[in-house]
């Protein structure tokens, strides 16, 4: 159950939006609109069933999926009013018991108006992108392998940002409110 309540009001909404996973980093608002961008899916494991999902609010019975058939979706972060990052890898329904796999994502833009999704992060074998955050015109995210690098991309440039790191940074915006 959500419970969403406006700032200044006494007045709290509660709805049932979806089975999700109890993680913070899977609920994000549009600082745009009213909408909410969460991943749903049953199931306490990352390997399968995990779909970006966006809900009007307070209208939450439209809800769209957005992630394709055989992938999960394990992050996200709002880009602009029409665009979502999730980090993507493809499903593991192999995997039935011990220790969770790895799943190898990378990031993907998903245009929520026209569908159309592309992916804007190739790490290499054995290395998976997560943690995207947008801040102004630039896009990092946390890349994990043998070690932790923090990446950047802005425009049509990505270059390494920070080498080996422990954990992703949290990025502010000067002046930002």
């Amino acid at each position: 159950m959500l419970r969403i309540q406006k700032m200044g009001s006494q007045k709290a909404l509660k709805m049932f939006l979806g089975k999700m996973l109890n993680n913070p980093n899977w609920m994000k608002w549009s600082p745009y609109e009213e909408k909410l961008a969460y991943i749903s899916g049953e199931g306490r494991f990352y390997v399968e069933n995990k779909n970006m999902t966006i809900a009007d609010i307070p209208i939450a019975t439209r809800q769209k999926e957005y992630t394709p058939n055989g992938y999960v979706d394990l992050d996200l972060e709002w880009l602009s009013k029409n665009q979502v990052i999730v980090a993507r890898a493809k499903e593991n329904k192999k995997w039935k018991e011990g220790p969770v796999p790895t799943m190898h994502t990378s990031l993907y833009v998903i245009d929520i108006k026209s569908k159309e999704q592309r992916q804007i992060s190739f790490p290499k074998d054995g290395q998976f992108d997560n943690r995207p955050q947008v801040i102004g015109n630039y896009i990092t995210w946390y890349r994990q392998g043998k070690q932790g690098d923090v990446w950047v991309k802005a425009g049509m440039e990505v270059d390494l940002l920070l080498k080996h790191v422990d954990d992703a940074p949290v990025f502010f915006q000067a002046g930002s409110h």
